[in-house]
């Protein structure tokens, strides 16, 4: 009997101790509250990490400018005013030009898992941080990068090639995708985002960069622009995934490669699901009379990347890490099949 005390003691010191070490990570997402994406990772993969470290670690997501504006964060991580950030890097392109090559290679990747592929595999990673390190001085650790959606092109009227682009025009950010749509022959028309389904109702521009077949169809673009593009011919936006480095030097190998991996498997898995639920709903615009759901041929995508490219090294001349950035993208985007050598 004593022997058995003894034991349940023991087991209770054990979990107790197990339980005081888990570690609460605050990470600031540039998702909005309420946003498709920030749910599927709240209910489906915050609880995972735990798992894969037996409690020892927990993440807690907050929303965009929850604490810090988006194009802070890394500041806000070196400073250890957040413990990491889970951040789309195009907020980071007016700090180091290379951001806006790594964040979203306009026209380049045909799928997130391939540009998700590149980061994990390719050397994207390394590049993130040599980025990171030159706006944060190394107090920031890059853990991952990657995208979970490849962008719809909601329109007013049919673009059914790369000639069709001419004379349209089409809402878009300012920076390389401007440049892109520009070199294709449309005219870029920078509004905010909250205005883009004004500006397709109005008919101040045709088509717009928006978002993921998804959340266009969710805030009723397809309404106002019932000829969107879909798989989408542009924007691919990447997110990466960082943590203090103080924070991170002092986890073991096993948690460091346990946060990795359950970053990548969320991705790979948020991913498959956005894509699902696009292609539920692009063929279900399919089959009735009010959408017209148009899929670009490969030898149209192959044209508009061809400009692109053209457009991405006129940018990567910004900078030296810039350039770095590029090519290394092309390198790994040559090697699945995107490019011919």
């Amino acid at each position: 009997m004593k022997f058995a005390r003894t034991a349940a003691l023991a087991a209770s010191v054990s979990l107790f101790a197990s339980v005081a070490a888990a570690e609460t990570f605050n990470i600031q997402t540039s998702f909005n509250a309420g946003d498709f994406s920030t749910q599927y990772l709240t209910e489906n993969w915050l609880p995972k990490i735990q798992e894969m470290t037996d409690g020892r670690i927990e993440i807690v997501l907050t929303p965009n400018g929850s604490v810090v504006p988006a194009r802070e964060t890394p500041d806000a991580v070196a400073a250890g005013v957040l413990d990491g950030d889970f951040t789309s890097v195009n907020y980071f392109a007016g700090l180091e030009p290379a951001y806006a090559i790594m964040g979203d290679l306009i026209s380049g990747y045909d799928t997130p898992q391939q540009m998700i592929g590149f980061c994990k595999d390719g050397g994207g990673e390394a590049m993130m941080q040599k980025a990171a390190d030159s706006v944060t001085g190394g107090e920031v650790q890059v853990v991952a990068c990657g995208p979970y959606s490849r962008e719809a092109l909601p329109a007013r009227t049919p673009i059914r090639t790369f000639e069709d682009l001419s004379g349209k025009k089409i809402r878009s950010p300012e920076g390389l995708a401007a440049a892109v749509f520009q070199a294709a022959g449309a005219s870029p028309v920078s509004i905010p985002f909250s205005e883009v389904y004004g500006a397709l109702e109005k008919g101040i521009v045709d088509a717009a960069d928006a978002s993921a077949y998804v959340n266009n169809d969710a805030t009723g673009l397809h309404d106002v622009a019932p000829y969107p593009l879909y798989p989408g011919i542009h924007s691919m936006p990447s997110m990466q995934f960082t943590i203090n480095k103080a924070k991170w030097d002092a986890l073991s190998a096993a948690d460091q490669q346990a946060l990795r991996e359950w970053w990548y498997e969320a991705m790979f898995a948020m991913a498959a699901e956005v894509a699902a639920k696009d292609e539920e709903l692009a063929a279900r615009d399919s089959a009735g009379d009010k959408i017209e759901v148009i899929n670009w041929a490969q030898e149209d995508r192959d044209q508009l990347r061809e400009v692109a490219r053209q457009q991405w090294e006129a940018y990567a001349e910004k900078s030296a890490l810039a350039q770095e950035a590029l090519d290394a993208n092309i390198d790994y985007m040559t090697s699945i099949g995107l490019f011919k050598n």
